[in-house]
């Protein structure tokens, strides 16, 4: 009994270890350059209602649950949503709006997981018709993401994510004309 508490007592303390070691906050972004001026591109970002064309975590689940609230396009205005296990279950709202520049969200997962961020989008006007976009995401990692994170970071984890998400949205953009 003996040997099973100080194994116990030890794998607690690696764990605890490995949480205080690992890095608690994350923040990354993805830049592109879009050929849509600078209002067309925050016209279309700012919608909420437009995410589940240009989002790739929504092409996970063709038949989630969207359900808004507010006026689209304005702070305070928000959605819910409800999917299968690689879309999961959260409510994102509008929390920062500076005209044709700025969109600020956050984001509240429920399901597979709780966890809090906050995403991002800037917007810059280059030339005329050509806008250079920042789409990022930021947050604290609670345990045991802490964890996993040491070994799968979150840089693998939403990356690629965004990478696709600027893609699908310059495809979007440059088809509108």
């Amino acid at each position: 009994m003996t040997l099973f508490f100080y194994l116990v007592i030890a794998i607690i303390t690696f764990f605890a270890f490995l949480h205080a070691y690992a890095k608690k906050s994350y923040d990354l972004s993805r830049t592109m350059v879009i050929n849509a001026s600078k209002d067309d591109v925050f016209n279309y970002v700012s919608q909420l209602k437009k995410q589940p064309h240009w989002v790739p975590w929504f092409r996970r689940d063709r038949d989630a649950i969207l359900k808004f609230k507010g006026i689209d396009g304005k702070e305070g205005a928000g959605f819910y949503w409800r999917g299968n296990n690689k879309v999961g279950e959260g409510t994102q709202k509008i929390v920062k709006l500076k005209p044709k520049a700025i969109v600020e969200t956050r984001l509240l997962f429920v399901r597979p997981i709780k966890l809090n961020s906050l995403t991002y989008i800037g917007i810059k006007e280059m030339e005329p018709e050509k806008s250079k976009i920042v789409w990022g995401v930021r947050g604290f990692l609670p345990f045991p993401l802490t964890i996993i994170s040491i070994f799968y970071s979150v840089e693998k984890l939403l990356g690629n994510d965004l990478e696709k998400g600027l893609i699908n949205l310059k495809a979007i953009l440059e088809k509108r004309d």
